[in-house]
């Protein structure tokens, strides 16, 4: 019961997290409008969150392994809903930015101590379709933060989706006293912080699927932040038709890819399966980028999603097949942070060369690396850690 009880708990927090971070490209334009802001500027915006993520994410998974993922997860929750409502009340760039960073140092410290927290509960024959059922809130966040942060902006205005999004989080992290701890695997206690990353970074294999994570992530953060612009620039649609049709198709079939790819990884090779759902992935971005035509963007879309979820729910058991037990949040950490480094300067480097270059090129660069990111994961080796 405690395994699953887990991961339905988690669920919600894994929904909030991502909505409250996507939720402001959706709002780009009225952001854009009512500050006096230019595009360099939004990804800016953008930007500062993933970057001050970025570097805080190797000591926040530290922080998990050392302090405990339960009590890490809470404050997390806590905090990052309390800057959610504070970002509602930004009125210049420099603010906004300033709460952006803010969001960034809170959340963090989630997602490295929740997947740990999961694997501890779960072994390998659940422990992809365990993952994969938390990435599903993750991705009904992101769903929710563009259509419906478009839709509660366009009748609301922008500053009512942070305010009401911020009073939920501060009311779940009540809830989250239920949340079972992690289940102790090894009686070895973490190391300080400079040798774990020290041990992590010797241990094979790991350092590619960092690089692999960083690659996956320029895809993931291009169309994240700037698909809802691609779409209601190219083709006319208004705000809440764009953040929905950029995200609806790519979660919810990033939900089947990880039904499908997390139970598949868990009974073959979770290594292998994330390569299948790169090289799934690459030529349908590719499209969505290259073509004209608004359905064939979403079939794009939808199967760079379904390749997605299958890359996404095998994240977790692999770090746990390459490293160990007391350094999962640490190495989930490090991941987040090359995925979220890249992403910054992808989500600000969009937007300063949309101009010159267009997303459409953007894309389509960005399908050509996840085929290199395929090709790394087919040749690395597999590994089984205790």
């Amino acid at each position: 019961m405690k395994p699953w009880l887990a991961v339905g708990l988690l669920w919600f927090v894994g929904l909030l997290n991502y909505l409250d971070r996507q939720v402001i490209f959706s709002l780009f334009p009225l952001l854009k409008s009512d500050l006096l802001l230019t595009d360099a500027q939004l990804g800016l915006a953008g930007a500062a969150f993933l970057w001050v993520y970025a570097l805080l994410s190797p000591i926040a998974g530290f922080a998990g392994d050392r302090f405990g993922h339960k009590p890490v997860i809470i404050a997390s929750l806590l905090v990052w809903s309390l800057v959610t409502w504070a970002t509602g009340q930004a009125e210049s760039l420099a603010q906004l930015v300033a709460a952006r960073a803010a969001m960034g140092i809170a959340e963090a410290f989630y997602l490295p101590a929740a997947l740990a927290l999961i694997a501890s509960h779960h072994g390998e024959k659940t422990r992809g379709l365990a993952t994969g059922l938390h990435f599903s809130g993750i991705y009904v966040g992101v769903v929710l933060g563009g259509w419906g942060g478009g839709w509660l902006g366009s009748t609301y205005g922008w500053r009512f989706p942070f305010l009401f999004l911020g009073a939920i989080g501060v009311a779940y992290s009540l809830v989250l006293v239920l949340l079972p701890p992690s289940v102790k695997r090894s009686a070895t206690p973490s190391p300080p912080f400079l040798a774990a990353a020290g041990t992590l970074f010797r241990t094979p294999g790991f350092p590619r699927v960092t690089l692999v994570f960083g690659i996956f992530s320029v895809a993931g953060w291009l169309v994240a932040a700037w698909m809802p612009a691609f779409l209601y620039e190219k083709f006319g649609m208004t705000l809440a038709e764009a953040g929905f049709n950029a995200t609806f198709y790519v979660q919810a079939a990033s939900v089947v890819g990880i039904l499908v790819g997390g139970p598949i990884g868990d009974r073959w090779s979770s290594r292998n399966v994330q390569a299948m759902g790169l090289a799934i992935s690459a030529p349908f971005l590719f499209l969505a980028g290259f073509t004209a035509l608004p359905v064939l963007v979403m079939v794009g879309l939808a199967v760079f999603g379904l390749g997605r979820g299958a890359y996404d729910a095998n994240n977790m058991p692999v770090v746990c097949q390459l490293v160990p037990v007391e350094l999962r949040a640490t190495a989930y950490g490090f991941l987040n942070c090359a995925g979220t480094l890249v992403g910054g300067t992808v989500a600000f480097g969009a937007g300063t060369l949309k101009a010159a270059f267009g997303l459409s090129v953007m894309l389509e660069l960005a399908g050509a690396l996840l085929v290199i990111g395929a090709f790394t994961l087919w040749r690395l080796r597999d590994h089984r850690h205790a």
